[in-house]
C-alpha cells in the first residue's frame, strides 16, 4: 500500500506544473482579441446596479472595447460583485478625575457645650467627547470571462472616495485604469511563434 502511494506521489511530481508567468501571459494575449465587451449584473446589495453602471461609463470613456448591451455578440463578459456603503464611524471617548475628603471630631456628650469640628473638600473634573463621521466606502470585484468560460482577468479595487469623485466613480476608475494598464502590458509582450 505504502509503495503504491509513493509511486503515485512520484508520478505527480514529474508532471509539469503550470508556469504562473505562461498563465498571465495567456491572459495578457487574450486581453488583445477583444473588440466587444458585455457587463453583466453584479451580485452585491442594492447598489450594485448604480455601480454597473458607472463601471460601464468609466470603460466606455476607456476607449479600449466596444461595450454591447447584447450578451451573445460580446467576446467577453465581465462579471463581478459591488457593494457601495454609507455609514457613521462612531468615537467616544470620557475621562475623569475626581477626590474628596472630609474630617469630624466631637468631643463630648449631649450638652451645650459639646464642642466639635468638620470639615470638607471636593475637587472634580470630567470630560467627554463623541464624534460621528459620515464615511462612504466601495469595492468591487470583477473579471473578464471568454465564451469557454475561462477567466482571463481579474481585479480587486476599493476606496473610501478620491477628493473629486465618490466612491463608486474611484472604484471603476480604479477597475478601468488596471485594464488599461494590462492591456498596455499585453501590447508590450514579445509575438508568439
Amino acid at each position: 500500500m505504502k509503495r503504491a502511494v509513493f509511486v503515485v506521489l512520484l508520478a505527480a511530481a514529474a508532471l509539469p506544473a503550470a508556469d504562473n508567468s505562461t498563465i498571465e501571459e495567456s491572459g495578457l494575449r487574450q486581453l488583445l482579441v477583444i473588440h466587444r465587451v458585455y457587463v453583466d449584473r453584479l451580485t452585491g446589495g442594492e447598489t450594485a446596479a448604480q455601480m454597473r453602471d458607472i463601471l460601464i461609463s468609466a470603460m466606455a470613456e476607456s476607449n479600449l472595447f466596444i461595450l454591447t448591451e447584447n450578451q451573445d455578440r460580446a467576446d467577453v463578459i465581465l462579471r463581478g460583485a459591488a457593494e457601495d456603503l454609507v455609514f457613521s464611524d462612531v468615537h467616544s471617548s470620557s475621562d475623569s478625575i475626581n477626590a474628596h475628603a472630609s474630617i469630624g471630631l466631637r468631643n463630648g456628650g449631649y450638652s451645650r457645650d459639646a464642642r466639635g469640628i468638620t470639615g470638607g473638600l471636593g475637587a472634580g473634573e470630567n470630560e467627554s467627547d463623541h464624534s460621528a463621521e459620515r464615511r462612504h466606502e466601495a469595492i468591487a470585484s470583477v473579471r473578464l470571462v471568454n465564451k469557454d468560460g475561462d477567466v482571463i482577468w481579474s481585479t480587486t479595487q476599493e476606496s473610501l472616495g478620491a477628493k473629486f469623485r465618490g466612491a463608486s466613480s474611484d472604484v471603476a476608475g480604479k477597475i478601468t485604469d488596471k485594464l488599461k494598464e494590462d492591456f498596455e502590458r499585453a501590447r508590450k509582450l514579445p509575438r508568439a511563434n
